[in-house]
């Protein structure tokens, strides 16, 4: 009796995001044997995601890329493709678009997020696989994985994350990484 060789899969690399007990708005984000501090959408998590209603999804997402801004950040380690963010990027978030949840340049006059923020939110702001390649309107838009504020205050729905820990998770992160929120 011969023995046909198993196939190995290629082992995706994930990332969990559990709400903290406790606290609605907050993760713990695992990944790698580690764990890390997170704020989570102003509502909690939801299987529903809706535009607007300010909950995280509860999916898993694939990372595509980022954008991160070079006059702020540097030398940051990953084979997570980034790209400069130009002054003039936006992110449509009007449902009734032709480019809803896609990137956009200013002039653009329908509902969207700014994209090189002087808060510092998105000065790393990495893209999900977030109603992208199969949009539903209303379905959810610009659901991120980027930097938190001090006190780790609710996002709209993105996951956040302080700057050390977004620098130690962006050396563990590539294309195709998984964002697993529970």
């Amino acid at each position: 009796m011969r023995l046909k060789p198993r196939k190995v899969a290629s082992s995706t690399r994930t990332i969990t995001v559990r709400t903290k007990p406790g606290n609605p708005t907050r993760a713990l984000v695992t990944f790698a044997g580690r764990t890390e501090e997170a704020a989570i959408g102003r509502s909690g998590t939801t299987a529903r995601k809706r535009e607007g209603d300010g909950a995280t999804p509860i999916a898993p997402m694939r990372l595509i890329g980022g954008y991160v801004r070079h006059d702020r950040i540097t030398r940051l380690q990953t084979a997570l493709p980034l790209r400069f963010t130009p002054k003039d990027l936006l992110w449509c978030d009007e449902p009734r678009h032709a480019l809803y949840n896609r990137p956009v340049s200013v002039p653009f006059t329908p509902s969207h997020e700014k994209m090189c923020r002087d808060d510092g939110l998105y000065d790393v702001c990495l893209v999900m696989d977030w109603n992208l390649r199969s949009r539903k309107r209303h379905g959810g838009s610009a659901i991120f994985f980027h930097l938190a504020k001090p006190g780790y205050p609710p996002t709209e729905g993105c996951v956040a994350v302080s700057l050390p820990a977004m620098k130690r998770l962006l050396r563990f992160m590539r294309r195709g990484t998984v964002v697993k929120v529970l």
